[in-house]
């Protein structure tokens, strides 16, 4: 999957093992929530399609990861479904603002319909990334409720659900 944006292409692949140092440092770089690596691991090998590399002129500038839950839905009351979980976004500062993010999301979000048969996706932020929120919404997402003190420091997140 190629795409342009400010003058510079872009390209989404899925990720490789290759890949998952490369992915911890944007992880740690980008995001105060880190993982470790038998965790990138585990999510790469479990749902290889959804975990998805934007590369900037053959460089790693950001990448997508998410799995598959059955739980409750987030629209209907007592209603099981196929869910995907967006656990983890993230872009390089530098990288920003071209559209990467919003292709790594959309390109999830096709796989997890469409490869994993998921009937929605949803996924926590922040309640201060405004950035992250505007994006989400307007790839259609909602917030449905909110999570008290749900990250380490304290913070509250969103949790942010899209019917696919």
């Amino acid at each position: 999957m190629v795409s342009r944006a400010d003058a510079q292409t872009f390209r989404i692949r899925e990720a490789s093992l290759d890949d998952i140092p490369k992915v911890m440092m944007i992880n740690r770089r980008c995001l105060p929530e880190n993982y470790t690596y038998f965790f990138f691991e585990s999510i790469l090998r479990n749902y290889p399609k959804s975990f998805l590399i934007a590369e900037v002129d053959g460089e790693i500038a950001g990448y997508i990861m998410c799995r598959v839950e059955r739980t409750l839905s987030k629209f209907e009351r007592l209603s099981f479904k196929k869910v995907g979980h967006i656990i983890s976004i993230a872009v390089l500062p530098e990288y920003r603002r071209r559209g990467l993010a919003k292709s790594l999301l959309e390109n999830a979000l096709k796989t997890l319909k469409e490869d994993y048969g998921c009937e929605e996706a949803y996924l926590e932020v922040r309640v201060s990334n405004s950035a992250a929120i505007s994006l989400y919404k307007k790839c259609g997402f909602t917030a449905v409720k909110i999570s008290r003190r749900y990250y380490i420091d304290g913070e509250d997140a969103y949790v942010m659900a899209k019917k696919l």
